[in-house]
């Protein structure tokens, strides 16, 4: 991280008093929740399938048993607590300078810290569903339930998270690509920018104020108008 960089970040969030940020896994590493691509993240484990397999409808509908317990043990985090990074966004929404945070996280983190206007593009592990009902159940149920969560109707609990070969809720993606569209700032956080169709959701943006902030380079670095390399909690904690 360059003060350079830093300085020119600074200068960029001050003047402006419409920001969205948009922010993928690294965002909550930092928070100790690990991530699906980093080379010691979930991708990079061994399981008896490969979570790419484990977390697909398919998967999902034919062994929930086998699912259930690599969701419980791997993505059900409900310990975390909120970083730096959660809390400036927070800050910077109640500042009036920020207009709403675009995720690709299922944690509840920008919420714990106190953001609003969250657009959570692949759903909530806080959320969980009854998929013969639609009674709803929280993630502490989920955590204490052993193998299949059912429901008190006998239906089985599909937990709010969009899955491989599951399609990204189209009200949420529409209200993304408006706030997206109309932002005088975006920040890209967190996010290495492969992962479709958020990814894609970048080109919307018609402004001059494209900032990329991430640990290791992206998809979309000579695109942006300025890239600052290192840790977004860091970072943040330094605007």
């Amino acid at each position: 991280m360059q003060s350079s960089e830093l300085e020119r970040l600074k200068k960029i969030v001050d003047e402006s008093d419409n920001i969205v940020f948009f922010g993928g896994a690294g965002v909550s590493t930092e928070s100790g929740i690990p991530d699906f691509r980093s080379t010691d993240g979930l991708y990079h484990q061994q399981y008896d399938y490969p979570p790419e397999t484990i977390l697909s409808h398919t998967f999902f509908m034919r062994k929930p048993e086998e699912f259930f317990r690599f969701y419980r043990d791997k993505m059900l985090v409900l310990d975390a607590k909120p970083n730096p990074a959660h809390q400036k966004l927070a800050e910077w929404e109640r500042q009036g300078k920020l207009k709403a945070v675009i995720t690709q996280n299922i944690d509840g983190l920008h919420q714990a810290a106190g953001s609003r206007k969250v657009l959570e593009l692949h759903g909530s592990v806080l959320r969980n569903y009854c998929m013969k009902c639609g009674r709803f159940y929280d993630g502490h149920f989920m955590r204490e339930q052993e193998g299949i969560p059912r429901c008190s109707c006998g239906g089985m609990i599909k937990p709010d998270v969009v899955l491989y070969e599951e399609s990204l809720d189209t009200g949420v993606l529409q209200e993304a690509v408006e706030f997206i569209h109309k932002a005088d700032v975006l920040l890209v956080g967190g996010t290495s920018l492969v992962v479709y169709p958020a990814a894609g959701l970048i080109d919307y943006y018609r402004g001059n104020k494209l900032v990329l902030i991430n640990r290791t380079p992206t998809a979309r670095d000579k695109a942006a108008d300025l890239v600052v390399s290192g840790s977004i909690g860091e970072i943040f904690s330094a605007l």
